[in-house]
This record gives C-alpha cells, structure tokens and sequence, in this order.
C-alpha cells in the first residue's frame, strides 16, 4: 500500500513539474517577420482544451511608401500613376480558431480558420496633361498637373492556414506560420480636392486618365468636376498567410 501511495505521488508531482514547464492556458505573441514591413501585431491566444483554442490578432502598419512595387505594377497598368510616391498604411483584426493535433495544449501541428477585417489608408498621386484653350488666337503650351486622391480601402475576408507552435525553454513559445489563405469583399472610395477649380481641359484629361486605369480584378468607378476627383472601388479580395515566425510567452 505505502508502495502504491509512493507511486501516485510520484505521479502527481511529474504532472505539477510539467504542468510548470507547459505553462498555463494564455499567450501573447507578436510575429517578427512583419517588423521588415513596419507591420507591428500583437496576438493574444487562450485555450479552450487540449485540443482547440481561440485568439484575437491586432496589427497597424504607419502610412508608408510601397511594398513589392515590381509585383503591383503588374496589376496597376498606368504609367500616370506614381508608384514611387504611393503611400499605403493599414490596421487589421484577426479572429482565429485553432484545432491542434498534438497531445498538449497549444503544441504541435495546428490548422486554424480565421476571420480578418482590414483598412487600408492609401495616397495616390496620378499626372495628367492637358493643353488650355487658346488665347487670343495663340495655342498655349500643353501643361502637365499632379493630383493627389486620397481615401481608405476596407476589406472582410474568410480563410485558413496551417502551422506548428513549439513550446521551448519554461515559457517561451515560437509559432512557425506555413501556408494558407483568405478570400473576401473590398470596396472604398479615394478622393481628390482640387486646390483651385480645374478648367474643362483638365478635367477631361484628368477623367481620361482615370478611365484608363484598371486594378484588376477591382471595378472602379470614377468621377471629375472643377472642384476636383472621386474614385469608387469595390471587388473580391484574396490573400495569402504563411511564411511567418511569431515568438510569444504563456502564462
């Protein structure tokens, strides 16, 4: 009998020491590969069981010039636009389910479907040319004029990705992000305040450059008068997830 009581105490105590070990039900995490981007996050992750957990993800990006213009020029064919003084910020939301393979809580391989609501701050400078009406009979010079449309992009999207959360040393975790993806709904508006009443011939040629862009697969609708320019945009957006290192502590 004391044998037996020995043995069960000797259990109890290995299950306390890992317990410890394991750390408690709660971590807070950030991914440090969005810090190339300026993209700070902060995630807070709770487990349900052993087995599922959920978190909540918050992440701001200041208004900055932009990334991987080589790839957006590709959607973006319009030389009028200046991709070297385009300005884009953003803050996201993410609600997130996860469902862990592995025999210990918030460990192990992972699949996690998520939601995500996202803003997107934007400034897009655009030239356009246009050539003024004559002037007592003599043709003025075609001038060349820079409007500035700024506004917000606001997205809701529905995904999933898979990964692995590794739990090392007594609380430190690390969270390796694979691959995943998210589809959803965009639409916003962009707007440009002229500083004084634009004539005809720059509205029209303001208006001319606006038709000729296309964002696909984004339908743009676009409007100019003499107090200056608006620009609607609404379409389906996808994205990616993956490729992400997040360190975090549990507690």
């Amino acid at each position: 009998m004391k044998r037996i009581l020995m043995a069960l105490l000797v259990l109890v105590s290995l299950q306390v020491k890992a317990q410890s070990l394991i750390g408690g039900d709660n971590i807070i995490k950030t991914n440090l590969s969005s810090y190339v981007l300026n993209n700070y996050n902060l995630t807070y992750e709770r487990s349900l069981n052993h087995f599922m957990s959920v978190s909540l993800s918050y992440r701001s990006m200041a208004k900055s010039s932009l990334p991987f213009k080589s790839a957006i020029k590709s959607y973006i064919n319009n030389a009028d636009i200046d991709l070297d003084n385009f300005k884009i910020g953003n803050t996201a939301t993410t609600l997130e389910a996860r469902f862990y393979l592995g025999l210990q809580k918030m460990s192990g391989f992972y699949i996690a479907p998520y939601y995500r609501m996202a803003n997107f701050d934007l400034s897009v400078p655009i030239s356009y040319t246009y050539t003024p009406a004559p002037i007592l009979g003599v043709n003025p010079p075609p001038q060349t004029a820079k409007a500035q449309l700024d506004g917000s992009i606001s997205s809701n999207a529905f995904g999933a990705y898979f990964g692995v959360q590794y739990q090392v040393l007594t609380k430190l975790v690390l969270d390796f992000w694979i691959a995943g993806g998210s589809y959803g709904t965009s639409s916003g508006a962009l707007k440009f305040n002229a500083p004084i009443p634009l004539i005809p011939q720059a509205q029209t040629a303001l208006q001319n450059v606006l038709d000729q862009t296309k964002v696909d697969p984004f339908k743009l609708k676009t409007t100019v008068n003499a107090n200056g320019a608006t620009a609607d945009m609404t379409g389906p957006w996808a994205g990616f997830r993956g490729l992400g290192l997040t360190v975090g502590l549990r507690f």
